[in-house]
């Protein structure tokens, strides 16, 4: 748990002083993985039409469709992403968005907006492409079929009435 919490610690520090530390890379993954499993219950727990990912999605995504207008943000690729082209659109399209925390964090991101996260649908992106995509993918109604398909039951709570139990379904 020590080194856990040391490792944490690290994450803080800029990343030119480490060179390759294995720790740092490790937690780096925890971290990804992390947000990526919140990120998905996110979007099947709340429509994606209704969700917030930052205070400046609108601006975020203004700025994405006036870059990549032409992106298509179903499916995608390292191919696509990180092209000598796309990553130099990509590095202007982040440094407009410098002053956002973690904008250039390494993120995960569903290559199959359809499908949940997997190690064959995972693409390791920058945090404000992860925002781009993702922003555009709830506007545009691309993450709807997994808040369809992978959305919880509806809870129930347990209630008596006249001497018998009842369970009653709460709306979401």
């Amino acid at each position: 748990m020590a080194e856990l919490m040391h490792g944490a610690s690290l994450l803080s520090r800029p990343a030119d002083e480490f060179g390759n530390d294995g720790l740092v890379e490790e937690m780096w993954a925890v971290k990804a993985m992390d947000h990526a499993e919140v990120h998905f219950n996110l979007i099947t727990s709340v429509h994606p039409s209704c969700l917030r990912l930052t205070p400046y999605d609108d601006q975020i995504y203004q700025t994405f469709r006036q870059d990549f207008p032409d992106l298509k943000v179903d499916i995608l690729s390292d191919d696509i992403l990180k092209s000598p082209e796309a990553k130099l659109a990509w590095r202007n399209f982040a440094e407009k968005f410098n002053k956002l925390e973690d904008y250039s964090y390494g993120t995960l991101m569903r290559a199959d907006a359809s499908k949940e996260f997997s190690p064959e649908n995972s693409l390791l992106v920058v945090r404000i492409q992860f925002l781009a995509i993702e922003i555009a993918r709830n506007i545009e109604g691309y993450n709807d079929e997994v808040y369809r398909k992978f959305r919880p039951a509806p809870k129930t709570l347990l209630t008596s009435e006249n001497n018998g139990s009842q369970q009653q379904e709460v709306s979401q």
